[in-house]
């Protein structure tokens, strides 16, 4: 794989990975649409892990808070404290995908790399996320998040195993059809985006260990290293925007785009 293969590769993961766009559906046809190889699943994990570490670093005072009352509460539950409750909901939250994709890992999801099936599930979810956006009142924040909501938002991230459905926008439009507000819709799924990728990532970190392909570890990461820096900065735009506008522009972006590659293929 060249340098610019790599750039290009990681420029795509920063600005798609936290935008309900899906960053694994555009890492594919980016890939196809240059005629080149497909990068494959490691690679696509180690540009995810990039992403995992802007989250923790510009979240760095959540993940602290989180630490800090677990620790606190000697490892138990302790629903009274903030930031140890919010520990326990992404927990939940995060154990369907863990369970889900362990399971998908050994039967392969090669044959789900395929336009047509990232073009139909950009458009679908694309659609969803519409219709709970814009339908859906903003009574709730991140406080208010149940166990309930914590299971259902991760019941729907198992979704996101299939290229183009996004794991950032299906687990929004949960969140914004349980009548969760815009930004904190957006902070609990990135939030939760980091226990899921951690363990992708520890998955082929042992993988590209036991193989012992020095190439493809130091390629993995230079992925790393260049995702990281795009998705930090789409992190801090994105915030930022849903203070004041709505997820249309990406609803938008997504039709656009899941008709353009449905046409091509049929």
């Amino acid at each position: 794989m060249s340098f610019f293969q790599l750039l290009g590769l990681a420029i795509v993961q920063g600005l798609t990975e936290f935008l309900p766009v899906s960053s694994s559906g555009h890492l594919i046809l980016l890939s196809k649409a240059a005629h080149l190889a497909d990068q494959g699943i490691g690679i696509d994990i180690a540009l995810h892990i990039g992403s995992l570490l802007a989250v923790v670093i510009y979240f760095r005072k959540t993940f602290f808070a989180m630490g800090k009352e677990v620790f606190q509460a000697k490892l138990m539950p302790n629903f009274k404290m903030e930031y140890n409750r919010l520990a326990y909901l992404l927990i939940v939250a995060c154990l369907p995908a863990l369970c889900v994709g362990f399971y998908l890992r050994h039967l392969g999801m090669e044959a789900l790399r395929e336009p047509k099936i990232i073009g139909f599930n950009i458009l679908i979810y694309g659609v969803m996320l519409y219709l709970a956006d814009r339908f859906s009142l903003s009574k709730r924040n991140l406080k208010d998040i149940t166990f309930k909501d914590a299971l259902l938002i991760g019941l729907a991230q198992c979704f996101a195993l299939i290229p183009g459905t996004s794991r950032s926008g299906i687990t929004i439009t949960m969140a914004r059809m349980l009548k969760i507000n815009r930004v904190d819709a957006a902070k609990f799924s990135m939030l939760l985006s980091v226990p899921v990728i951690a363990a992708a990532g520890c998955l082929e970190a042992y993988r590209l260990f036991l193989s012992g392909d020095m190439g493809q570890i130091l390629l993995s990461f230079d992925a790393v290293i260049y995702s990281f820096i795009t998705s930090y900065v789409v992190i801090y735009l994105m915030m930022k925007w849903l203070q004041n506008y709505t997820y249309l522009p990406f609803v938008v972006y997504r039709v656009a785009l899941g008709l353009l590659l449905i046409l091509q293929v049929f």
